[in-house]
C-alpha cells in the first residue's frame, strides 16, 4: 500500500530526516518511492497495515514537521485525474460523510475549488445520497495533491494538529526564559534520537523543560538536569502545567552527573549567547566536557541530538570523545544566529 506524506517546508532537510527516524523507531516496514517539494511517498506492506493500522496512526502522531499522511488511491497525470476518479470504486471507500480538498504544490494552474466540486460530484454520482458531503467534521477526508503535471489522490489517515505546538509556545508556559526552543523543533530533536515509548531520555541542560515536555508527550520517561536551580524549578513547573508526573528533574552539573542507570537517548540545547547563563563557563569547553561525561551515561546504541550555534564548531570537540556525528541540519534563526542540529552516535 502506498502512503503519502505532506511535509512542512519550513526547513529543507529536517522534515524528511524526522520522518525517516520515526519510521525506523516505530519499526514500520517501508520502501521509499519518491519525494518532491515536501511530498514523500513510501510503500508499506498491506498485511502490516491491516494488522496494525491503529498502531500505525499512533506512531505517526509523534511527528512535528509533517502536516498530513494519506493512503494513496490514485497517481496519474493531472489531465487524466477526473477520468481515473470516474473509474474508481468509490462505494468501497466512501462509508461515511466525506469532504474533498485539493492542494497545489509546484506550478499547477488548476482552479482548486472547481476541481473539488468536480471530484465531489463524481463521488456523489457513484455512491448515491447515502453519505453526504460534510465540510465541518467529515468521517472521510479525500485529499488531492497537484504537483506540476502530476496528480495524487488519497484517503487521509492522520493530520498532525498545529494547536499543540501553538498552545505550548515558550512564552505561553508558566515559566519562560528568553531563547527557549520552540516545541516543534524540540519534538523534532526528540524524534531524531529515535527514543521509544517507555525508554529514558536525558536533557542535561533542561532549561525551561521544552525538550522534556515533548519527550514525555510521546511516551518517553524523562530525566532532566540543570546547573541553575531556577531552571530546575521552572522545568518542574512547566511539566506539572502539562499534567506530566513521570519525570526526574534535579539540580546537577552534567560534567559530574552520576545516574544509577544508563539512558537510551539524549536531546539537549546547551546554553549559549547573551540571554543564556553558563555560570561563567566557555560554551565550547562546557559542551566538550558534557559529551565526555555522557560517554558513561548513554547506552551503547543510544543517540544524542544536540543544538549548537553556528559559531561553535561541534566537530572540533566531538573528535576528543567516543561519539561521531552522523547527520547535521542548519536552521537560520535570524541574521546573526544559525542553529546547528547534530545527531551523534557512539564511534
Amino acid at each position: 500500500m502506498e502512503i503519502a506524506f505532506i511535509l512542512s517546508l519550513e526547513h529543507e532537510t529536517l522534515p524528511e530526516a524526522e520522518l525517516n527516524a520515526v519510521l525506523k523507531t516505530e519499526e514500520i516496514p517501508y520502501t521509499f518511492k519518491q519525494k518532491c517539494n515536501g511530498f514523500v511517498t513510501i510503500e508499506v506492506p498491506e498485511e502490516y497495515l491491516q494488522n496494525s493500522l491503529v498502531n500505525f496512526k499512533s506512531s505517526l502522531s509523534r511527528l512535528s514537521l509533517t502536516h498530513e499522511v494519506f493512503q494513496l488511491l490514485i497517481s496519474t497525470d493531472a489531465g487524466d485525474l477526473l477520468t481515473r476518479v470516474k473509474d474508481y470504486p468509490w462505494k468501497d471507500i466512501v462509508t461515511d460523510e466525506y469532504m474533498v480538498r485539493v492542494k497545489k504544490k509546484g506550478t499547477s494552474e488548476v482552479n482548486t475549488l472547481e476541481l473539488e466540486k468536480a471530484i465531489g460530484g463524481i463521488i456523489r454520482e457513484k455512491t448515491g445520497d447515502k453519505f453526504k458531503v460534510n465540510l465541518e467534521d467529515p468521517g472521510i477526508f479525500i485529499r488531492t495533491i497537484l504537483m506540476d503535471d502530476k496528480a495524487f489522490l488519497g484517503l487521509r489517515i492522520i493530520k498532525i494538529p498545529k494547536k499543540h505546538f501553538f498552545d505550548l509556545k515558550p512564552h505561553k508556559r508558566p515559566f519562560f526564559y528568553p531563547g527557549s526552543m520552540s516545541p516543534k523543533l524540540a519534538r523534532c530533536m526528540v524524534n531524531l534520537t529515535m527514543v521509544k515509548r517507555g525508554e529514558r531520555l536525558l536533557d542535561p541542560f533542561c532549561g525551561t523543560g521544552g525538550i522534556l515536555l515533548e519527550a514525555s508527550i510521546i511516551g518517553a520517561r524523562v530525566v532532566g538536569t540543570d546547573i541553575d536551580y531556577k531552571m530546575v524549578k521552572g522545568t518542574i513547573e512547566n511539566l506539572k502545567y502539562c499534567n506530566i508526573s513521570d519525570y526526574e528533574v534535579f539540580k546537577a552539573d552534567v560534567r559530574k552527573l552520576e545516574l544509577p542507570y544508563q539512558v537510551d537517548a539524549v536531546a539537549t540545547d546547551p546554553p549559549y549567547g547573551i540571554s543564556a547563563s553558563t555560570r561563567g563557563e566557555e560554551s565550547h569547553r562546557l559542551c566538550e566536557e558534557a559529551l565526555i561525561s555522557l560517554e558513561s551515561l548513554v547506552k551503547d546504541d543510544g543517540r544524542i541530538c544536540m543544538a549548537t550555534p553556528h559559531y561553535m564548531d561541534i566537530t572540533e570537540f566531538v573528535g576528543g570523545t567516543k561519539f561521531k556525528i552522523i547527520e547535521q541540519h542548519h536552521i537560520r534563526m535570524h541574521k546573526s544566529l544559525t542553529r546547528v542540529i547534530s545527531v551523534l552516535v557512539r564511534d
